[in-house]
């Protein structure tokens, strides 16, 4: 491999873990926000959607069902995850949203027909074990709560991957995944901000934070990983999803002495590793 090209890698397998550290960052800057959970959710997004438009200028003509749908499922995604930072901790937040590729397995099967392997099948119930982890630990209204939303961003995560994934498949080559990921921010922001304008002040710190979380946590992330991800192997890719559900509760813990319970970090430790042995596992023929 010529020299400029393993450097080349090396920068993109260097941005990927970058990307990864950005996106780690939500749990803590949501919890630093003061706002309701839908006023963040809307303002995040309206920067995110503004930054984005802005630097790619996608036209909106001959938009599909699939982008719409997929774009849906982002803004949920996005909405629910907020809200599960505000009811549990972050370690639980992110992690139980990591169980995403169990269920992007069993929505494939559905939505791009694909047969669900055997290790496929490990993965889910290895994720579910792990997510009944959560659970136990704490068994209190509202973390229970927070838990069941985290899981449903799970889900909603792994229905806007699969669809991207099938927008990409179109014979055609109708739609634009970066154009769906764009219009998710646009619904978030559209559903979110009504409550951004009518919540209460927000200090100096916390509009730092907020322009944090739409800027440097979702449209530098966004920019990023187009870039790097043509130049890596797809297991180099998995240095992204690793990153982020590890570093992420330790910026909480470390700004806000927030500690993931024992069982909560026992069902991570399983989640991360079924998600990470199907991603070294070989892929469909």
């Amino acid at each position: 491999m010529p020299a400029s090209e393993r450097g080349g890698r090396a920068q993109a397998v260097a941005t990927l873990v970058a990307v990864g550290l950005l996106w780690s960052t939500a749990g803590a800057l949501i919890k630093y926000v003061t706002w309701p959970p839908a006023a963040i959710w809307g303002l995040r997004s309206g920067i995110a959607a503004v930054a984005l438009i802005a630097i790619y200028r996608p036209s909106w003509r001959g938009l599909t069902r699939t982008e719409w749908l997929s774009a849906v499922a982002l803004a949920a995604t996005t909405g629910l995850f907020v809200l599960a930072n505000k009811w549990t901790t972050a370690a639980n937040a992110i992690l139980i949203q990591y169980s995403a590729p169990a269920w992007a397995a069993l929505l494939s099967a559905v939505i791009l027909h694909e047969r669900a392997t055997r290790i496929d099948w490990v993965t889910i119930g290895l994720a579910l074990c792990g997510v009944a982890l959560f659970f136990v630990d704490q068994l209190s209204l509202a973390h229970v709560r927070g838990n069941v939303v985290a899981l449903a961003a799970g889900v909603m995560f792994a229905t806007n991957v699969v669809l991207l994934r099938k927008i990409a498949r179109d014979p055609e080559g109708r739609g634009s995944a970066l154009r769906a990921m764009i219009l998710g921010h646009v619904i978030g922001a559209a559903a979110g901000l009504p409550f951004a304008l009518t919540a209460p002040a927000l200090p100096a710190s916390g509009w730092g934070a907020m322009v944090a979380l739409g800027l440097l946590q979702q449209t530098a992330p966004t920019i990023l990983y187009a870039w790097a991800i043509r130049r890596v192997t797809a297991v180099e890719g998995l240095l992204i999803p690793i990153v982020e559900p590890i570093v992420s509760p330790l910026w909480v813990w470390i700004l806000f002495a927030e500690r993931p319970g024992a069982w909560a970090l026992v069902g991570g430790a399983v989640v991360v590793a079924a998600v990470t042995l199907r991603g070294l596992a070989p892929s469909r023929g």
